[in-house]
C-alpha cells in the first residue's frame, strides 16, 4: 500500500488544558501512575518541526482553527477552486 501526498496538521494545545478538557480522567489516571508512559506525563512528546499547518487550540476558537486549516489547504492548492 502507497501513502499518497499528505499535509501534517499539528493540532498543538498546552498539557494544561488538554488535561482541563479530559472528560475521562485519562491524564490523572497517569499522574497517579495507573496509566505508563503517557504521553506529556511519563513519555516525552516531541512537538512536529516539519508540520505545514498548525493550529493552537488552545488560544484559537474552533472557527478560527478551522479557517487556519481551510486557508492553508486552498494556499498549497489542495482544495478545488
Amino acid at each position: 500500500m502507497e501513502i499518497g501526498d499528505y499535509i501534517l496538521v499539528y493540532v498543538k494545545c498546552s498539557l494544561e488544558e488538554c488535561e482541563n478538557r479530559d472528560v475521562k480522567g485519562m491524564y490523572a489516571k497517569a499522574r497517579a501512575g495507573e496509566i505508563k508512559n503517557f504521553t506529556g506525563i511519563d513519555h516525552p512528546f516531541e512537538e512536529p518541526d516539519d508540520a505545514e499547518i498548525i493550529v493552537e487550540t488552545d488560544k484559537q476558537t474552533i472557527e478560527e482553527s478551522k479557517n487556519i486549516i481551510l486557508n492553508a489547504l486552498n494556499d498549497l492548492n489542495y482544495l478545488p477552486n
